[in-house]
């Protein structure tokens, strides 16, 4: 089994990717505890990786670059209706569920990375 360390490094190394490297080390941590629970290897394969999870340093950034809209527009496309009334917190509450309803989310100091789905 390779180290987060190790994991991190090479998805670093990927000149296609632009994963931060606070980004490489959760990922890396989010595959160690995969294999954990699975007690079984993963294969690293950075292309699957970076065509599989996207990193944002907001989950509002993430929603809005997801749908190309602005925020407002990209919560009701994603069947999120707001009053107006939400706080940032909220509003970041919708997202993290409707992300964690369709795929995988890992939050991270500095940003959070979001599987496809």
């Amino acid at each position: 089994m390779k180290t987060n360390y190790e994991i991190a490094h090479e998805l670093l190394q990927d000149e296609n990717a632009a994963w931060s490297r606070a980004g490489a080390f959760a990922l890396a941590e989010h595959f160690q505890e995969y294999e954990d629970s699975v007690s079984e290897e993963l294969e690293l394969d950075v292309v699957a990786i970076r065509c599989d999870f996207t990193e944002a340093e907001s989950l509002q950034d993430w929603i809005a670059d997801y749908y190309g809209k602005p925020l407002g527009e990209s919560m009701k496309l994603a069947g999120i209706d707001l009053d107006g009334e939400e706080d940032e917190d909220e509003i970041d509450g919708w997202i993290r569920s409707y992300i964690q309803d369709h795929g995988t989310l890992i939050e991270f100091s500095g940003g959070i990375i979001v599987s496809s789905f």
